[in-house]
């Protein structure tokens, strides 16, 4: 994505307001009008988080997010405190009468990875400390921000999950919860807890027994398999896929194509909702077994579990390459 900036004088908005990322409209001066005051009532807080990156493109009325990991790429406690207020910040931002959002997409900028998913080295602090509650509460706010995605934030828009790299174990789950998903030929994708001795506890089980049945789900999350994009895409889990670094044109693809049918696609995603609904209570429910699962693991489970992270952080510092 460009990083446009609009072209009126903005002589009193202040220094920041200027350094906004705008995607500007044509055609005369009341769009750009226009399409500067809808950027102005997004809050700058949205454009500043720590770990996630975000463009607002106003022809499309589409927010790009990207993550953009300091370390290993997966839900670190800062990561998830900016998915919190990315969504608390969106709902209050975006929407019927105020700033117009249609679709809503998340991808990465670590290289080859979309995502590894739970903070390993934290479950392991966790583990070996005996801490139940930060377990749970760890887990809690991953399926709080998995569920309100599910929900599309209460908005009349779509989500799409773009995927150019690796979405391993809860990176997996999370991109589950997305409406529409988009990955390159080479992505992976797969749920490796089971190799020390746990399993998927953020939303993998309930997501993936609506959509594939439960015998289909019980093999890919016990198969500690990984799996290609074009599997994904046979089982209906991938929608759409893209050539190795044409995944960004075929979303826009996606998105213009989709103009004249949105209202359409978002309500045939909510009625699908409504004939396979997934509860908050749910998903916690299952946390709570994951994180009792959690504290009866060995220390020759840890030490996977290190190796998987370690092997993890070399993969993502090398980038596609030594995929």
């Amino acid at each position: 994505m460009d990083r446009l900036t609009s072209s009126l004088d903005r002589s009193g908005s202040g220094s920041e307001d200027a350094d906004k990322p705008v995607m500007v409209l044509g055609g005369g001066e009341e769009p750009l009008v226009d399409a500067s005051v809808r950027h102005l009532a997004i809050p700058e807080e949205l454009f500043h988080l720590d770990e996630l990156e975000c463009l607002y493109e106003d022809p499309r009325q589409t927010l790009w997010t990207y993550m953009r990991p300091s370390g290993r790429p997966s839900f670190t406690p800062t990561m998830l405190a900016d998915f919190f207020n990315w969504q608390r910040l969106i709902g209050g931002a975006f929407g019927p009468g105020a700033v117009p959002l249609r679709f809503l997409v998340l991808g990465s900028r670590a290289p080859g990875v979309w995502c590894f998913g739970g903070d390993l080295e934290l479950f392991q602090n966790m583990i070996r400390t005996r801490d139940h509650y930060g377990l749970v509460q760890y887990g809690y706010k991953c399926v709080e921000i998995l569920h309100r995605n599910m929900q599309s934030l209460d908005l009349p828009m779509i989500t799409i999950g773009l995927v150019e790299g690796a979405a391993l174990g809860g990176g997996f789950e999370a991109l589950l919860s997305f409406d529409h998903i988009i990955a390159e030929r080479g992505a992976t994708f797969g749920l490796p807890e089971v190799m020390f001795g746990l399993f998927p506890g953020m939303g993998a089980h309930s997501i993936l027994s609506r959509k594939l049945g439960g015998a289909m789900a019980d093999r890919l999350i016990l198969s500690n398999q990984t799996y290609s994009a074009e599997q994904m895409f046979d089982l209906g889990i991938v929608h759409q896929l893209a050539e190795p670094g044409e995944g960004l044109a075929v979303c826009r693809e996606f998105i213009d194509r989709s103009e004249r049918r949105h209202g359409g696609l978002v309500n045939a995603r909510k009625a699908m909702k409504q004939t396979h609904p997934i509860t908050i209570e749910e998903l916690k429910r299952i946390v709570d077994l994951w994180a009792d699962a959690a504290l009866q693991l060995r220390e020759q489970d840890l030490k996977v579990m290190n190796r998987l992270a370690s092997a993890q952080s070399r993969l993502a510092h090398a980038g596609p390459q030594a995929a």
